[in-house]
């Protein structure tokens, strides 16, 4: 039942129980006319009719207490489950976001070891140069004792 079922049926209960006194009300005034009732029995009556209006009063209101206990466990049981997925989504992004970042750190962590190392081996390559630059040119030809030895037989040293 949705909440404006339930305020009808309120509603309707209120107009009943108006109507319901009001007959009983009228078979106590006809009973008592025709002298079918005296006033302990009218009274009697009186009471056992309340009473049934009383019970079924509450059946009603238990009725509706019943349907609104259902309602509100099946809203909580949606909000629960909207409030995890949310918690899940939202943790998700965060590993796949954190994820992201350490790749990212990771990559500009590589290629600040790679430019150093390329660096470091450009400035060898040109000390090198400079160095062999500044030799002279008949220093470039001296070989070692030996060496033409080896040269001939196919090993190099």
């Amino acid at each position: 039942m949705s909440f404006h079922e339930i305020s009808i049926a309120v509603r309707a209960e209120n107009r009943a129980s108006y109507a319901f006194r009001s007959i009983v009300h009228d078979v106590l005034h006809l009973g008592t006319a025709f002298g079918l009732f005296d006033s302990q029995v009218g009274r009697s009556v009186s009471a056992v009719m309340s009473a049934v209006h009383l019970f079924a009063s509450l059946r009603a209101a238990l009725g509706t207490t019943a349907v609104t206990q259902k309602i509100y466990a099946a809203a909580t049981w949606f909000a629960t489950a909207a409030q995890n997925a949310l918690n899940v989504s939202f943790s998700t992004f965060l590993a796949l976001t954190g994820v992201g970042i350490a790749v990212i750190v990771a990559a500009a962590v590589a290629m600040w070891y790679f430019a150093s190392q390329t660096n470091a081996a450009a400035a060898s390559v040109k000390e090198y140069n400079e160095a062999v630059s500044e030799m002279p040119a008949y220093g470039r030809g001296v070989r070692r004792a030996g060496e033409e030895e080896y040269y001939r037989r196919g090993v190099e040293y």
